[in-house]
Protein backbone atom coordinates (compact mmCIF):
# COMPACT_ATOMS: atom_id res chain seq x y z
CA UNK A 1 0.00 0.00 0.00
CA UNK A 2 2.82 2.37 0.91
CA UNK A 3 4.65 1.70 -2.38
CA UNK A 4 1.44 2.27 -4.36
CA UNK A 5 1.00 5.62 -2.61
CA UNK A 6 4.57 6.65 -3.42
CA UNK A 7 4.17 5.65 -7.08
CA UNK A 8 0.92 7.60 -7.24
CA UNK A 9 2.63 10.69 -5.83
CA UNK A 10 5.48 10.37 -8.35
CA UNK A 11 3.02 10.24 -11.23
CA UNK A 12 1.17 13.29 -9.85
CA UNK A 13 4.42 15.22 -9.57
CA UNK A 14 5.49 14.31 -13.11
CA UNK A 15 2.05 15.30 -14.44
CA UNK A 16 2.22 18.65 -12.63
CA UNK A 17 5.64 19.39 -14.08
CA UNK A 18 4.59 18.50 -17.64
CA UNK A 19 1.50 20.66 -17.25
CA UNK A 20 3.60 23.60 -16.09
CA UNK A 21 5.99 23.08 -18.98
CA UNK A 22 3.28 23.09 -21.61
CA UNK A 23 1.30 25.94 -20.12
CA UNK A 24 4.04 28.45 -19.36
CA UNK A 25 3.20 29.76 -15.93
CA UNK A 26 5.28 30.67 -12.91
CA UNK A 27 7.34 27.47 -12.76
CA UNK A 28 7.91 26.87 -16.47
CA UNK A 29 11.41 28.37 -16.45
CA UNK A 30 13.10 26.44 -13.66
CA UNK A 31 16.89 26.13 -13.94
CA UNK A 32 18.33 23.12 -15.70
CA UNK A 33 21.42 23.22 -13.47
CA UNK A 34 20.86 23.46 -9.72
CA UNK A 35 22.23 21.61 -6.71
CA UNK A 36 19.36 20.37 -4.53
CA UNK A 37 20.72 18.62 -1.49
CA UNK A 38 19.22 17.21 1.71
CA UNK A 39 21.05 16.54 4.95
CA UNK A 40 20.22 13.21 6.59
CA UNK A 41 21.79 13.11 10.05
CA UNK A 42 21.86 10.10 12.33
CA UNK A 43 23.00 11.78 15.57
CA UNK A 44 19.99 12.44 17.76
CA UNK A 45 17.78 10.29 15.52
CA UNK A 46 16.41 7.50 17.72
CA UNK A 47 14.52 5.64 15.03
CA UNK A 48 17.53 3.84 13.55
CA UNK A 49 18.55 2.01 16.74
CA UNK A 50 15.04 0.55 16.97
CA UNK A 51 15.22 -1.02 13.50
CA UNK A 52 16.70 -4.28 12.30
CA UNK A 53 18.66 -4.11 9.01
CA UNK A 54 15.64 -5.04 6.87
CA UNK A 55 13.51 -2.36 8.51
CA UNK A 56 16.25 0.22 8.14
CA UNK A 57 16.72 -0.54 4.46
CA UNK A 58 12.98 -0.21 3.86
CA UNK A 59 12.90 3.04 5.82
CA UNK A 60 15.84 4.52 3.89
CA UNK A 61 14.32 3.51 0.55
CA UNK A 62 11.13 5.31 1.55
CA UNK A 63 13.10 8.41 2.54
CA UNK A 64 14.98 8.45 -0.77
CA UNK A 65 11.77 7.92 -2.74
CA UNK A 66 10.27 11.02 -1.12
CA UNK A 67 13.42 13.11 -1.59
CA UNK A 68 13.41 12.07 -5.24
CA UNK A 69 9.82 13.24 -5.49
CA UNK A 70 11.08 16.69 -4.45
CA UNK A 71 13.78 16.31 -7.16
CA UNK A 72 16.65 16.38 -4.69
CA UNK A 73 19.80 15.37 -6.55
CA UNK A 74 22.20 14.93 -3.63
CA UNK A 75 21.90 13.29 -0.22
CA UNK A 76 24.34 14.34 2.50
CA UNK A 77 24.40 11.22 4.68
CA UNK A 78 26.04 11.39 8.10
CA UNK A 79 28.55 8.56 8.48
CA UNK A 80 30.85 9.80 11.28
CA UNK A 81 29.00 11.97 13.82
CA UNK A 82 31.45 11.53 16.71
CA UNK A 83 34.60 9.66 15.67
CA UNK A 84 32.50 6.57 15.04
CA UNK A 85 31.27 4.88 11.87
CA UNK A 86 27.95 4.21 10.14
CA UNK A 87 29.79 1.65 8.03
CA UNK A 88 32.20 -1.26 8.74
CA UNK A 89 35.54 0.23 9.81
CA UNK A 90 38.78 -1.11 11.25
CA UNK A 91 39.64 2.41 12.43
CA UNK A 92 36.59 3.48 14.41
CA UNK A 93 33.72 1.68 16.19
CA UNK A 94 30.17 1.33 14.97
CA UNK A 95 28.01 4.32 15.81
CA UNK A 96 25.49 3.89 18.60
CA UNK A 97 23.11 6.09 16.62
CA UNK A 98 22.60 3.17 14.22
CA UNK A 99 22.75 0.18 16.54
CA UNK A 100 21.81 1.58 19.96
CA UNK A 101 25.13 0.72 21.61
CA UNK A 102 28.61 2.18 20.96
CA UNK A 103 30.75 -0.28 19.05
CA UNK A 104 27.95 -2.78 18.49
CA UNK A 105 27.78 -4.08 14.91
CA UNK A 106 24.39 -4.55 13.25
CA UNK A 107 22.97 -8.07 13.24
CA UNK A 108 22.87 -9.49 10.67
CA UNK A 109 25.88 -7.66 9.28
CA UNK A 110 25.38 -5.10 6.53
CA UNK A 111 26.91 -1.87 5.22
CA UNK A 112 24.59 1.16 5.43
CA UNK A 113 27.02 3.44 3.55
CA UNK A 114 27.30 1.08 0.59
CA UNK A 115 23.53 0.68 0.59
CA UNK A 116 23.02 4.45 0.47
CA UNK A 117 25.57 4.82 -2.32
CA UNK A 118 23.82 2.13 -4.38
CA UNK A 119 20.35 3.53 -3.79
CA UNK A 120 21.22 7.17 -4.51
CA UNK A 121 23.22 6.33 -7.62
CA UNK A 122 20.40 4.14 -8.92
CA UNK A 123 18.18 7.22 -8.72
CA UNK A 124 20.71 9.48 -10.45
CA UNK A 125 21.46 11.24 -7.14
CA UNK A 126 24.80 11.90 -5.45
CA UNK A 127 25.93 10.58 -2.08
CA UNK A 128 27.97 13.01 0.00
CA UNK A 129 29.65 11.31 2.96
CA UNK A 130 29.28 13.62 5.95
CA UNK A 131 31.85 13.48 8.74
CA UNK A 132 32.43 15.56 11.85
CA UNK A 133 36.19 15.96 12.27
CA UNK A 134 36.89 16.62 15.96
CA UNK A 135 33.86 15.68 18.08
CA UNK A 136 34.16 12.36 19.99
CA UNK A 137 31.29 12.37 22.51
CA UNK A 138 27.94 14.12 22.55
CA UNK A 139 27.39 14.68 26.29
CA UNK A 140 28.99 14.54 29.71
CA UNK A 141 27.85 10.94 30.23
CA UNK A 142 28.79 9.73 26.75
CA UNK A 143 31.90 7.52 26.57
CA UNK A 144 33.91 6.31 23.56
CA UNK A 145 33.22 2.71 22.63
CA UNK A 146 35.65 -0.04 23.66
CA UNK A 147 38.51 -0.19 21.17
CA UNK A 148 38.27 3.49 20.29
CA UNK A 149 41.54 5.26 19.46
CA UNK A 150 40.90 7.36 22.59
CA UNK A 151 42.04 4.51 24.82
CA UNK A 152 45.24 4.02 22.83
CA UNK A 153 46.12 7.74 22.69
CA UNK A 154 44.31 9.61 25.47
CA UNK A 155 46.84 12.43 25.06
CA UNK A 156 45.25 13.32 21.72
CA UNK A 157 41.96 14.33 23.32
CA UNK A 158 40.62 17.25 25.35
CA UNK A 159 37.48 17.61 27.44
CA UNK A 160 35.83 21.01 27.16
CA UNK A 161 33.45 22.80 29.53
CA UNK A 162 30.48 21.48 27.54
CA UNK A 163 31.35 18.03 28.88
CA UNK A 164 32.32 16.62 25.48
CA UNK A 165 35.56 15.04 24.29
CA UNK A 166 37.33 16.41 21.22
CA UNK A 167 40.42 15.61 19.21
CA UNK A 168 42.98 18.33 19.90
CA UNK A 169 43.12 20.26 16.58
CA UNK A 170 46.62 21.50 17.47
CA UNK A 171 48.23 18.04 17.29
CA UNK A 172 49.56 16.81 13.93
CA UNK A 173 48.80 13.25 15.08
CA UNK A 174 45.10 14.08 15.26
CA UNK A 175 45.07 15.58 11.78
CA UNK A 176 46.88 12.52 10.45
CA UNK A 177 44.38 10.14 12.06
CA UNK A 178 41.39 12.03 10.65
CA UNK A 179 43.12 12.00 7.28
CA UNK A 180 43.61 8.24 7.56
CA UNK A 181 39.88 7.79 8.20
CA UNK A 182 39.03 9.89 5.14
CA UNK A 183 41.54 8.02 2.98
CA UNK A 184 39.97 4.72 4.03
CA UNK A 185 36.51 5.98 3.02
CA UNK A 186 37.81 7.21 -0.33
CA UNK A 187 39.58 3.95 -1.16
CA UNK A 188 36.69 1.69 -0.20
CA UNK A 189 33.62 3.63 -1.33
CA UNK A 190 32.39 5.32 -4.49
CA UNK A 191 31.27 8.51 -2.76
CA UNK A 192 30.65 11.66 -4.76
CA UNK A 193 31.81 14.12 -2.12
CA UNK A 194 33.24 14.41 1.36
CA UNK A 195 31.24 16.83 3.51
CA UNK A 196 31.85 18.55 6.85
CA UNK A 197 29.54 20.89 8.70
CA UNK A 198 30.12 23.68 11.23
CA UNK A 199 31.66 21.71 14.11
CA UNK A 200 35.35 22.65 14.12
CA UNK A 201 36.60 24.00 17.44
CA UNK A 202 33.60 23.61 19.77
CA UNK A 203 30.94 26.26 20.13
CA UNK A 204 32.24 28.37 23.03
CA UNK A 205 31.02 28.13 26.59
CA UNK A 206 30.84 31.69 27.92
CA UNK A 207 33.92 32.61 29.89
CA UNK A 208 35.72 29.27 29.40
CA UNK A 209 38.59 28.94 26.93
CA UNK A 210 39.33 25.72 25.09
CA UNK A 211 41.97 23.81 27.14
CA UNK A 212 44.69 23.45 24.50
CA UNK A 213 47.64 25.01 26.39
CA UNK A 214 49.78 21.87 26.06
CA UNK A 215 49.61 21.72 22.27
CA UNK A 216 49.88 25.51 22.01
CA UNK A 217 53.10 25.43 24.04
CA UNK A 218 54.41 22.68 21.75
CA UNK A 219 53.42 24.10 18.37
CA UNK A 220 51.99 27.60 18.76
CA UNK A 221 54.66 29.72 20.38
CA UNK A 222 55.19 32.87 18.36
CA UNK A 223 51.59 32.77 17.11
CA UNK A 224 48.64 34.75 18.35
CA UNK A 225 46.60 31.93 19.92
CA UNK A 226 43.47 32.58 17.86
CA UNK A 227 45.46 32.78 14.61
CA UNK A 228 47.18 29.51 15.57
CA UNK A 229 43.84 27.80 16.09
CA UNK A 230 42.62 28.98 12.68
CA UNK A 231 45.89 27.75 11.20
CA UNK A 232 45.28 24.31 12.71
CA UNK A 233 41.89 24.05 11.01
CA UNK A 234 43.41 25.35 7.76
CA UNK A 235 46.04 22.60 7.91
CA UNK A 236 43.36 19.92 8.26
CA UNK A 237 41.30 21.30 5.37
CA UNK A 238 44.35 21.52 3.12
CA UNK A 239 45.53 18.03 4.07
CA UNK A 240 42.13 16.47 3.33
CA UNK A 241 41.98 18.32 0.01
CA UNK A 242 45.38 16.94 -0.95
CA UNK A 243 44.37 13.40 0.01
CA UNK A 244 41.18 13.60 -2.06
CA UNK A 245 43.13 14.87 -5.05
CA UNK A 246 45.63 12.05 -4.67
CA UNK A 247 43.14 9.20 -4.23
CA UNK A 248 40.05 10.21 -6.24
CA UNK A 249 40.39 13.66 -7.82
CA UNK A 250 36.76 13.73 -8.97
CA UNK A 251 35.44 13.57 -5.40
CA UNK A 252 34.38 17.00 -4.19
CA UNK A 253 35.10 18.49 -0.80
CA UNK A 254 32.28 20.52 0.71
CA UNK A 255 31.95 22.51 3.92
CA UNK A 256 28.80 23.82 5.62
CA UNK A 257 29.87 26.59 8.01
CA UNK A 258 27.90 28.60 10.50
CA UNK A 259 26.12 31.34 8.56
CA UNK A 260 28.07 34.36 9.81
CA UNK A 261 31.76 34.62 8.92
CA UNK A 262 32.32 37.95 10.70
CA UNK A 263 30.14 40.91 11.58
CA UNK A 264 30.99 44.23 9.97
CA UNK A 265 31.60 45.63 13.46
CA UNK A 266 34.58 43.25 13.69
CA UNK A 267 35.78 43.38 10.09
CA UNK A 268 35.05 45.85 7.24
CA UNK A 269 34.54 42.85 4.95
CA UNK A 270 32.00 41.27 7.29
CA UNK A 271 28.21 41.24 6.99
CA UNK A 272 25.71 43.69 8.46
CA UNK A 273 24.83 41.22 11.20
CA UNK A 274 25.24 40.90 14.95
CA UNK A 275 25.82 37.28 15.91
CA UNK A 276 28.35 34.58 16.65
CA UNK A 277 31.24 34.66 14.17
CA UNK A 278 32.64 31.38 12.91
CA UNK A 279 36.02 33.06 12.27
CA UNK A 280 36.38 34.10 15.92
CA UNK A 281 34.33 31.49 17.83
CA UNK A 282 34.96 28.30 15.83
CA UNK A 283 38.28 29.36 14.26
CA UNK A 284 36.94 28.60 10.79
CA UNK A 285 38.11 31.02 8.09
CA UNK A 286 35.73 29.57 5.50
CA UNK A 287 36.18 32.03 2.60
CA UNK A 288 39.92 31.34 2.73
CA UNK A 289 39.31 27.67 1.94
CA UNK A 290 37.53 28.40 -1.33
CA UNK A 291 39.97 31.19 -2.22
CA UNK A 292 42.85 28.72 -1.79
CA UNK A 293 41.03 26.09 -3.89
CA UNK A 294 40.94 23.57 -1.03
CA UNK A 295 37.13 23.34 -0.95
CA UNK A 296 34.88 22.75 -3.95
CA UNK A 297 31.59 23.96 -2.52
CA UNK A 298 30.36 25.95 0.45
CA UNK A 299 26.95 25.57 2.13
CA UNK A 300 26.59 28.41 4.65
CA UNK A 301 23.87 27.64 7.16
CA UNK A 302 21.39 30.44 6.53
CA UNK A 303 18.87 29.19 9.03
CA UNK A 304 17.23 32.53 9.83
CA UNK A 305 14.22 34.26 8.35
CA UNK A 306 14.71 37.00 5.76
CA UNK A 307 13.87 39.78 8.22
CA UNK A 308 15.80 38.47 11.26
CA UNK A 309 17.09 41.48 13.21
CA UNK A 310 20.52 40.11 14.19
CA UNK A 311 21.16 37.79 11.23
CA UNK A 312 18.93 38.62 8.29
CA UNK A 313 18.94 35.91 5.64
CA UNK A 314 18.40 38.66 3.09
CA UNK A 315 21.67 40.29 4.13
CA UNK A 316 23.59 37.02 4.42
CA UNK A 317 22.44 35.66 1.06
CA UNK A 318 23.95 38.69 -0.65
CA UNK A 319 27.13 38.53 1.46
CA UNK A 320 27.89 34.89 0.68
CA UNK A 321 27.10 35.43 -3.01
CA UNK A 322 29.86 38.05 -3.03
CA UNK A 323 32.33 35.66 -1.34
CA UNK A 324 32.02 32.50 -3.44
CA UNK A 325 35.60 32.81 -4.73
CA UNK A 326 34.93 30.89 -7.93
CA UNK A 327 33.65 27.76 -6.22
CA UNK A 328 30.10 26.49 -5.95
CA UNK A 329 27.83 28.12 -3.38
CA UNK A 330 24.75 26.29 -2.11
CA UNK A 331 22.60 27.91 0.57
CA UNK A 332 21.70 25.75 3.56
CA UNK A 333 18.11 26.45 4.59
CA UNK A 334 16.24 25.21 7.68
CA UNK A 335 13.02 24.14 6.03
CA UNK A 336 10.93 24.33 9.21
CA UNK A 337 11.96 28.00 9.54
CA UNK A 338 11.31 28.69 5.86
CA UNK A 339 7.82 27.20 6.07
CA UNK A 340 6.96 28.89 9.39
CA UNK A 341 7.61 32.53 8.51
CA UNK A 342 5.41 34.77 6.39
CA UNK A 343 7.03 36.38 3.39
CA UNK A 344 8.20 40.00 3.39
CA UNK A 345 7.87 42.69 0.73
CA UNK A 346 11.60 43.43 0.40
CA UNK A 347 13.23 42.53 -2.94
CA UNK A 348 10.08 41.33 -4.65
CA UNK A 349 8.49 39.35 -1.84
CA UNK A 350 4.78 38.79 -1.26
CA UNK A 351 3.62 39.48 2.33
CA UNK A 352 0.42 37.50 1.68
CA UNK A 353 2.47 34.31 1.19
CA UNK A 354 2.45 32.30 4.45
CA UNK A 355 5.96 30.92 3.80
CA UNK A 356 9.30 32.25 2.53
CA UNK A 357 9.98 29.23 0.30
CA UNK A 358 9.25 30.92 -3.03
CA UNK A 359 11.03 34.13 -2.10
CA UNK A 360 14.25 32.50 -0.91
CA UNK A 361 14.55 30.26 -3.96
CA UNK A 362 13.81 33.15 -6.34
CA UNK A 363 16.42 35.30 -4.62
CA UNK A 364 19.20 32.74 -4.79
CA UNK A 365 18.37 31.78 -8.38
CA UNK A 366 18.88 35.43 -9.36
CA UNK A 367 22.31 35.56 -7.70
CA UNK A 368 25.27 35.17 -10.02
CA UNK A 369 27.45 32.98 -7.79
CA UNK A 370 24.82 30.79 -6.10
CA UNK A 371 24.34 27.32 -7.54
CA UNK A 372 21.74 25.63 -5.37
CA UNK A 373 20.22 24.82 -2.01
CA UNK A 374 20.54 22.21 0.73
CA UNK A 375 17.60 21.48 3.01
CA UNK A 376 18.01 20.96 6.75
CA UNK A 377 17.04 18.37 7.58
CA UNK A 378 15.92 16.04 4.82
CA UNK A 379 13.44 14.53 7.29
CA UNK A 380 11.49 17.81 7.16
CA UNK A 381 10.88 17.22 3.47
CA UNK A 382 9.95 13.56 3.86
CA UNK A 383 7.50 14.37 6.69
CA UNK A 384 5.90 17.00 4.41
CA UNK A 385 6.20 19.64 7.13
CA UNK A 386 3.53 22.28 6.47
CA UNK A 387 3.23 20.95 2.91
CA UNK A 388 6.90 21.48 2.03
CA UNK A 389 7.20 18.28 -0.01
CA UNK A 390 3.94 18.95 -1.86
CA UNK A 391 5.06 22.48 -2.70
CA UNK A 392 8.56 21.50 -3.87
CA UNK A 393 7.27 18.56 -5.93
CA UNK A 394 4.54 20.53 -7.71
CA UNK A 395 6.09 24.00 -7.91
CA UNK A 396 9.54 25.20 -6.88
CA UNK A 397 11.52 22.07 -7.86
CA UNK A 398 8.96 20.17 -9.91
CA UNK A 399 11.50 19.11 -12.53
CA UNK A 400 14.79 17.27 -12.23
CA UNK A 401 17.94 19.39 -12.39
CA UNK A 402 21.57 18.62 -13.16
CA UNK A 403 24.15 19.59 -10.59
CA UNK A 404 26.31 22.34 -12.10
CA UNK A 405 29.57 20.94 -13.47
CA UNK A 406 32.74 21.18 -11.39
CA UNK A 407 34.79 22.46 -14.29
CA UNK A 408 37.95 23.22 -12.27
CA UNK A 409 38.19 19.47 -11.60
CA UNK A 410 37.26 18.38 -15.13
CA UNK A 411 35.74 20.26 -18.06
CA UNK A 412 35.83 17.54 -20.75
CA UNK A 413 32.44 16.13 -21.68
CA UNK A 414 32.03 12.34 -21.92
CA UNK A 415 31.27 10.43 -25.13
CA UNK A 416 27.65 10.17 -26.15
CA UNK A 417 25.72 6.96 -25.54
CA UNK A 418 25.08 4.56 -28.41
CA UNK A 419 22.60 1.87 -29.47
CA UNK A 420 19.70 3.98 -28.22
CA UNK A 421 16.46 2.15 -28.99
CA UNK A 422 12.98 1.40 -27.73
CA UNK A 423 12.34 -2.18 -26.67
CA UNK A 424 10.09 -4.14 -24.38
CA UNK A 425 11.52 -5.04 -21.00
CA UNK A 426 9.36 -7.05 -18.58
CA UNK A 427 6.30 -6.17 -20.64
CA UNK A 428 6.96 -2.41 -20.64
CA UNK A 429 8.28 -0.19 -23.41
CA UNK A 430 11.63 1.22 -22.41
CA UNK A 431 14.39 3.34 -23.79
CA UNK A 432 17.66 1.37 -23.58
CA UNK A 433 21.20 2.45 -24.45
CA UNK A 434 24.85 1.63 -23.96
CA UNK A 435 27.60 3.79 -22.52
CA UNK A 436 30.91 4.39 -24.25
CA UNK A 437 33.67 2.20 -22.83
CA UNK A 438 36.67 4.06 -21.40
CA UNK A 439 39.39 3.45 -18.85
CA UNK A 440 39.51 7.17 -18.01
CA UNK A 441 37.62 7.36 -14.72
CA UNK A 442 37.06 11.09 -15.18
CA UNK A 443 35.22 10.47 -18.46
CA UNK A 444 33.18 7.45 -17.47
CA UNK A 445 29.43 7.89 -17.77
CA UNK A 446 27.87 7.47 -14.33
CA UNK A 447 24.46 9.08 -14.88
CA UNK A 448 22.16 9.76 -17.81
CA UNK A 449 19.60 12.43 -18.68
CA UNK A 450 16.44 11.47 -20.56
CA UNK A 451 14.71 14.25 -22.54
CA UNK A 452 11.36 14.18 -24.36
CA UNK A 453 10.16 16.41 -27.21
CA UNK A 454 7.12 16.40 -29.53
CA UNK A 455 7.81 14.16 -32.50
CA UNK A 456 9.40 15.97 -35.44
CA UNK A 457 10.73 18.83 -33.29
CA UNK A 458 14.24 18.54 -31.93
CA UNK A 459 13.90 20.91 -29.03
CA UNK A 460 16.67 22.53 -27.04
CA UNK A 461 18.45 20.56 -24.35
CA UNK A 462 18.63 23.83 -22.40
CA UNK A 463 14.91 23.44 -21.69
CA UNK A 464 14.63 21.94 -18.20
CA UNK A 465 10.97 21.20 -18.91
CA UNK A 466 12.00 18.55 -21.42
CA UNK A 467 13.86 16.46 -18.81
CA UNK A 468 11.98 13.30 -17.90
CA UNK A 469 14.60 11.82 -15.59
CA UNK A 470 18.17 11.69 -14.40
CA UNK A 471 19.07 8.08 -13.75
CA UNK A 472 21.98 5.84 -12.94
CA UNK A 473 20.48 3.03 -15.05
CA UNK A 474 20.94 2.41 -18.78
CA UNK A 475 17.22 2.03 -19.38
CA UNK A 476 14.11 4.06 -18.70
CA UNK A 477 10.45 3.04 -18.71
CA UNK A 478 8.52 5.32 -21.07
CA UNK A 479 5.72 6.98 -19.05
CA UNK A 480 3.35 7.15 -22.02
CA UNK A 481 3.91 3.55 -23.08
CA UNK A 482 5.91 4.69 -26.11
CA UNK A 483 2.81 5.70 -28.08
CA UNK A 484 4.77 7.34 -30.89
CA UNK A 485 3.89 10.96 -30.17
CA UNK A 486 7.35 11.79 -28.84
CA UNK A 487 11.00 11.65 -29.66
CA UNK A 488 13.69 11.23 -27.06
CA UNK A 489 17.25 12.28 -26.41
CA UNK A 490 19.66 10.71 -23.94
CA UNK A 491 22.90 12.27 -22.73
CA UNK A 492 25.64 10.94 -20.48
CA UNK A 493 27.01 12.67 -17.38
CA UNK A 494 30.51 12.08 -16.04
CA UNK A 495 31.52 12.23 -12.38
CA UNK A 496 31.88 16.02 -12.49
CA UNK A 497 28.51 16.53 -14.23
CA UNK A 498 29.84 17.39 -17.66
CA UNK A 499 27.14 16.47 -20.17
CA UNK A 500 27.74 14.64 -23.45
CA UNK A 501 26.23 15.37 -26.83
CA UNK A 502 22.78 13.76 -27.20
CA UNK A 503 21.78 10.53 -28.86
CA UNK A 504 18.32 10.78 -30.46
CA UNK A 505 15.53 8.25 -30.95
Amino acid sequence: MKRLLIMSMLVMALTACMSAASGGGEYSQLPKHEFRGAWMHIIGQGQYAKMNPDQMREYLIGQLDLLQRANCNAVIWQIRPQADAAYPSDLEPWSRWLTGEPGKAPVPSWDPLQFMIDQTHKRGMELHAWINPYRVTSSEDDKPAPGHIYYEHPEWFLKYADGKLYFDPGLPECRDFIDTVVRDILVRYDIDALHMDDYFYPYPVTGVDFPDSTSYNMYGLGWDRNDWRRHNVDLLIEQLHNTIQEVKPWVRFGISPFGIWRNKSSDPDGSETNGLQCYDALYADCPKWTAEGWVDYMVPQLYWELEHKAASDLVLMHWWNDHANGRHMYYGQALNNVMSHQDIADEGGDPSNPTQLDHKLRLQRAMEHVHGVTWWPGYTITSNFKGALDSLASKQTCRPALIPAYTWLDSEKPHRVHDLKVKKVAGKKCLVWRAHDTDDLMQQAVRYVVYRFPKGKKGSLDNAGAILAITGETSFVLPDGGNGQWQYAVTALDRCWNESDPAWR
